[in-house]
C-alpha cells in the first residue's frame, strides 16, 4: 500500500484537530494533499491523448483486425474488404449513425436507438476467406478431394444474412445447416430460389416424421439434402419416411468422439455430449441399413468437438479420432463421402490470441483449415482410404463480425467529491462513541497507519448505521460518514469505485449470452478516440434486474475507460458492441418488454462517406412487443382513449404505441419514430398522424 505523504507544515493542525479541533479543520483535512499517495503521477492532458493510444487501450488492432480500426477522427471505422480494403473505403461508424439516427428533415432516416449496423461486405469477405483458406490448405498439401462447407443458421436466422451467405457463397457451392423445422424450411427456400446445385443441405437436431419427410422431398427437389442421425432410433422413422415417398435417402450420423476440450464450450462434446452415437450405436446403424441393402446411402460422418476450439492440437487431435471413424465406416462398406467437421472454429474475442480462457483461441483461419485437412489426409493415407469431401458448420466465425450494436449513455453517477465546511460539521453532531472512532480515523491517516485508519473507518460506518437504523442519526449525518470515509479510503490509495454509466439498452434482449454464460464482448466507445478516456465505468442497463450490467470486460478489467458525458444539448456518448452477430439476436428475449434494436444495412459505395444504406427498419414497437405478449393494442388504446376527453392526450398515448419502449430524448425523433410504422417496415419513419382525431387510423398503421 502506498505510503502517506505527510507535509511537515500540514500535519500538525491536522493532529491537532484529530484530537479534538473544530469541524472546520475536517473541511480542511478533505482537501488537504496529504491524502495523496507520493507516487501518484498528475495525468497528461488530453493534448497528449491520441487515436493510436485509444487503440492500444482497448486493443482494438487485436480483436477487430482486419476490419476494425480507429481512424484519425478518433471514430471507430470498418475495413469492410478486410485487408484488402482501399484507402477511401473505410467506413466511419460515427457518421453511420448520425445518418440513421437524425431527423429525416436533415438528410438523416429517423431511427431511434440501440441500433444494430450490418455490414454485408464484411460478411462477404469472411465466407470468402474461409473457402480461400480451406482451398489453399487443399492445394499445398496434395489433398485428393475439396472443401465444401455450410453455415449452421442457428447462429443467425435473419433473411438477409441467411441470404447474402448463400449468394457469396454459391461461387463455392456453400450450402446451409438447419436444426429444426422452421430452419429447415428457410434453408430449402432460400437454396432453392439462389443457391449452388452442388451445396450441401445438412439437417441436424432431434427429428420427427414431419422433419425427416421435409428432407426428403427437398431431394425430390434437387436439393442436395443429407439427413444426420443424431440418435440411432431416427434410422426407423427415415426409412419409414423414404418408403412412403419413394425416395432415396442419403443419411449421415453424428458420432460422439472421446476427444473434448474443458470450459463451457466443451459442455456439448466427448462421450456426455449431448448429441451423437457411441461406438456400439454406430455399428448397429450399419447393421441394420447392410440388413435393408440401405448401406449405400450412408455417406456422411458429422461430429463435433465443441464451439470455441482453443488450439490447433486439440482439433487435430479430434479430426484425427473421426477421420477413424470416418475410414472404419469406409471398410464397413458405407459408400462415404463426406466428413464433417461441424463447428469450433473460433473468434478471438479479447484480441489476446491464446488458448487460456473460451474468449480466445490461439490459431488464424488459415492454420485451422490446415490442422483440419492434414489431419484428414494423414489418416485416410495411413488407411488407404479415398479422401473425402470435408465439410464445416462454421457459422461463429462467418457472421461474428458482420455486426456491430450501438447504444447511447444517456446519464452516469456522480464522481466522488470532497467534504464541504457544511457536510463537515455534522461530525461534530455524532454521539460520542462515533466521534471516537472519527478521531481514531483521522489520527491514523496523519501516522500514515492505514490498516488501523481502515479498521476504525470500517467501524465508524457499521456503528453510524446502527444509530441511524436506531433513529439517533439523520441522513444527513450518514451521508457525511459516508464522505469522509471516501477521502480516506482515496488518501490510503483504495481505487475509486467505477462510476455506473446508465445505457439505453436491455442486455437480456441484445447481448444475452454476456447475461446468461458471462461471455465476453469488445465494447468500445466508437467516437472521441482522440481524447483521454478519463473516467472507469460500468454499464448499467433499463431493465428492472440487478443482472441488467455489464462490469466485466475483456483483458480482465472490472471497469471500461469512458469519457465524461457530453453537457446538455451536444452530441450523444454513443458505443458499441462488437463482434455479437451470432446467436445474440435469436436468443434475446422481451424482459420487461424491451424489443430488439433498430437495423440498417450499409454497404461500401464510392458516395462522400463511402457507404450507402441499403436497408433500414426501426425497432418493434411498444405496440409490438404487446403483440408478441398476446395483448391487443388497438382494445387496450380503445378503453385509454374512453378516459379522457383531450384528442391531444389520445394522440400522445396513440404515439407511445408506436414508439419503441426504449428511452428518446429528442421529441421530435420521438414523434417521428413512432409514426405508425411497424417493425417489419423499411426506410425512415414517416410522419405523425395527421391531427388528433386519427387516433384509430394510427393504431390500424401499428398492425404488423
Amino acid at each position: 500500500m502506498p505510503a502517506l505523504a505527510v507535509e511537515s507544515a500540514t500535519a500538525p493542525a491536522v493532529a491537532a484537530h484529530a484530537f479534538g479541533a473544530s469541524a472546520c479543520d475536517a473541511a480542511r483535512f478533505a482537501a488537504a494533499p496529504l491524502l495523496l499517495g507520493p507516487t501518484e503521477v498528475p495525468k497528461p492532458d488530453a493534448a497528449a491523448w491520441s487515436a493510436d493510444l485509444s487503440s492500444a487501450l482497448y486493443n482494438v488492432d487485436g480483436w477487430g483486425a482486419p476490419y476494425f480500426f480507429v481512424n484519425d477522427d478518433g471514430d471507430i471505422a470498418i475495413r469492410p474488404h478486410g485487408a484488402a480494403t482501399l484507402p477511401g473505403q473505410e467506413i466511419d461508424l460515427a457518421k453511420v449513425v448520425a445518418r440513421a439516427s437524425s431527423a429525416p428533415a436533415t438528410g438523416g432516416l429517423g431511427l431511434p436507438l440501440p441500433l444494430l449496423v450490418r455490414f454485408p461486405d464484411v460478411l462477404r469477405h469472411r465466407v470468402e476467406a474461409l473457402n480461400a483458406a480451406f482451398r489453399y490448405a487443399v492445394s499445398s498439401t496434395g489433398y485428393r478431394s475439396r472443401y465444401r462447407g455450410v453455415y449452421p443458421v442457428k447462429c443467425n436466422q435473419d433473411r438477409y444474412v441467411v441470404e447474402d451467405i448463400v449468394d457469396f457463397g454459391a461461387p463455392f457451392g456453400f450450402g446451409l445447416e438447419a436444426g429444426s423445422k422452421p430452419e429447415l424450411l428457410l434453408a430449402m427456400s432460400c437454396l432453392a430460389a439462389r443457391g449452388s446445385p452442388d451445396a450441401f443441405l445438412v439437417c441436424n437436431g432431434y427429428k420427427d416424421l414431419e422433419y425427416i419427410s421435409l428432407a426428403l422431398v427437398a431431394r425430390t427437389m434437387g436439393l442436395n439434402t443429407v439427413v444426420v442421425l443424431e440418435q440411432e432410433d431416427e434410422l426407423d422413422i427415415v426409412v419409414e419416411a423414404s418408403r412412403r415417398l419413394g425416395v432415396r435417402p442419403v443419411v449421415g450420423m453424428r458420432a460422439k468422439l472421446r476427444t473434448k476440450h474443458a470450459g463451457h464450450f466443451g459442455a456439448t462434446s466427448g462421450e456426455k455430449g449431448k448429441f451423437g452415437l457411441n461406438a456400439a450405436e454406430i455399428l448397429s446403424v450399419v447393421a441394420k441399413l447392410k440388413g435393408l441393402g440401405m448401406l449405400d446411402c450412408l455417406q456422411l460422418l458429422h461430429f463435433h468437438i465443441g464451439s470455441q476450439i482453443p488450439t490447433t492440437a486439440l482439433l487435430a487431435d479430434g479430426v484425427g479420432e473421426a477421420a477413424q471413424i470416418y475410414c472404419e465406416l469406409a471398410r464397413l462398406g458405407a459408400a462415404m463421402r463426406v466428413i464433417d467437421v461441424g463447428g469450433g472454429l473460433g473468434i478471438d474475442y479479447d484480441g489476446t490470441h491464446s488458448a487460456e480462457t473460451d474468449m480466445s483461441v490461439a490459431y488464424s483461419l488459415e492454420e485451422y483449415a490446415a490442422a483440419v485437412v492434414a489431419a484428414v489426409g494423414r489418416v485416410c493415407d495411413r488407411k488407404g482410404v479415398q479422401h473425402p469431401v470435408i465439410c464445416s458448420e462454421s457459422g461463429r466465425a462467418l457472421v461474428s463480425h458482420h455486426s456491430v450494436l450501438v447504444f447511447e449513455a444517456f446519464s452516469a453517477s456522480a464522481p466522488a467529491s470532497n467534504l464541504d465546511s457544511a457536510t463537515a460539521y455534522l461530525l461534530d453532531e455524532l454521539t460520542d462513541d462515533c466521534r471516537g472512532d472519527y478521531r481514531n480515523v483521522m489520527a491514523a491517516a496523519v501516522r500514515g497507519d492505514f490498516d488501523t485508519c481502515a479498521v476504525y473507518a470500517d467501524q465508524l460506518k457499521r456503528r453510524c448505521a446502527e444509530q441511524f437504523k436506531e433513529g439517533v442519526l439523520g441522513l444527513e449525518h450518514l451521508a457525511a460518514v459516508d464522505g469522509l470515509c471516501e477521502i480516506v479510503a482515496r488518501g490510503m490509495g483504495v481505487a475509486e469505485r467505477p462510476r455506473t454509466y446508465n445505457i439505453n439498452l436491455s442486455v437480456f434482449t441484445s447481448i444475452p449470452d454476456m447475461w446468461a454464460i458471462e461471455q465476453l464482448f469488445p465494447i468500445v466507445p466508437i467516437q472521441r478516440l482522440q481524447e483521454r478516456p478519463n473516467v472507469d465505468g460500468i454499464l448499467s442497463d433499463l431493465t428492472c434486474d440487478s443482472d441488467g450490467k455489464v462490469d466485466q470486460f475483456i483483458g480482465g478489467r472490472h471497469s471500461l475507460p469512458l469519457h465524461e458525458l457530453p453537457t446538455h444539448g451536444t452530441r450523444g456518448y454513443y458505443l458499441g458492441m462488437f463482434l455479437g452477430g451470432a446467436y445474440q439476436e435469436a436468443l434475446g428475449g422481451l424482459h420487461n418488454l424491451f424489443g430488439g434494436p433498430s437495423v440498417v444495412r450499409v454497404s461500401q459505395s464510392d458516395g462522400p462517406h463511402c457507404f450507402a444504406v441499403t436497408r433500414a427498419a426501426p425497432g418493434p414497437s411498444c405496440a409490438d412487443v404487446l403483440r408478441a405478449m398476446h395483448h391487443e393494442p388497438e382494445v387496450m388504446f380503445e378503453v385509454l382513449k374512453q378516459r379522457t376527453n383531450d384528442g391531444a392526450t389520445a394522440a400522445a398515448i396513440a404515439r407511445a404505441f408506436g414508439a419503441m419502449p426504449y428511452l428518446s430524448f429528442d421529441n421530435e425523433a420521438a414523434e417521428m419514430a413512432s409514426s405508425g410504422m411497424s417493425s417489419d417496415s423499411e426506410g425512415s419513419a414517416a410522419g405523425a398522424a395527421e391531427d388528433d382525431d386519427d387516433e384509430w387510423e394510427f393504431m390500424r398503421g401499428l398492425t404488423v
